[in-house]
C-alpha cells in the first residue's frame, strides 16, 4: 500500500548547472505526510523543505518520501455452455479496477514554485506537494467464444 518514492528537487543554478536539477533542503527533522488530494491540499507539509540558494548540494535525501499508495482489485467470471460432444460456448466478464478506487501521482516536489507572503506564510502552493493527476478507472470487457 506505499506509494512509490519521489525526490525533492530544486533549480541546480546554485551549483552551476542550469537546466538540472537537484535535491532541496530539508529544513525540518521529520516530513509530516498529511495526505491531501487535489488543488490547495498539501500532500506532505510544504514548510518540510527549501530551495537551495547557496552554492552547494541540497540537504535531503534522495526518494526520501513516499507518494500515495495504491489499490487495485481484478476479477473475472467464466462460464462454458457445453450444447454438445464437441460444440461449447464461453461467456466471460473480465474486469479491471473493480473498487474503482483512484491511484493518485506523486505530488509536486518543487520547493522553488511555492509562493510566500510577506510574514513568510504560504500564499500559494502552486503545485508544490499537490497530487494532481490520477488513474485506475473501472475497465469491463465481454467476450464469447464458440468452440466445435
Amino acid at each position: 500500500m506505499s506509494g512509490t518514492p519521489f525526490k525533492v528537487g530544486t533549480s541546480g543554478t546554485s551549483v552551476n548547472a542550469p537546466g538540472n536539477t537537484q535535491t532541496a533542503d530539508q529544513v525540518m527533522s521529520t516530513v509530516a505526510i498529511t495526505g491531501g488530494h487535489g488543488l490547495r491540499q498539501p500532500f506532505f507539509d510544504p514548510n518540510a523543505f527549501a530551495p537551495v540558494t547557496a552554492g552547494r548540494f541540497g540537504s535531503s535525501g534522495r526518494n526520501l518520501p513516499r507518494g500515495p499508495g495504491a489499490f487495485n482489485l481484478d476479477g473475472s467470471v467464466f462460464r462454458k455452455f457445453k450444447r454438445t460432444e464437441s460444440f461449447v460456448l464461453e461467456i466471460r466478464c473480465e474486469m479491471f479496477g473493480v473498487t474503482n478506487t483512484p491511484q493518485f501521482g506523486n505530488p509536486g516536489a518543487t520547493p522553488s514554485s511555492l509562493t510566500r507572503n510577506a510574514d513568510g506564510t504560504i500564499k500559494a502552493l502552486n503545485s508544490y506537494t499537490e497530487t494532481t493527476s490520477a488513474t485506475g478507472e473501472r475497465q469491463a470487457r465481454f467476450a464469447a467464444r464458440i468452440t466445435f
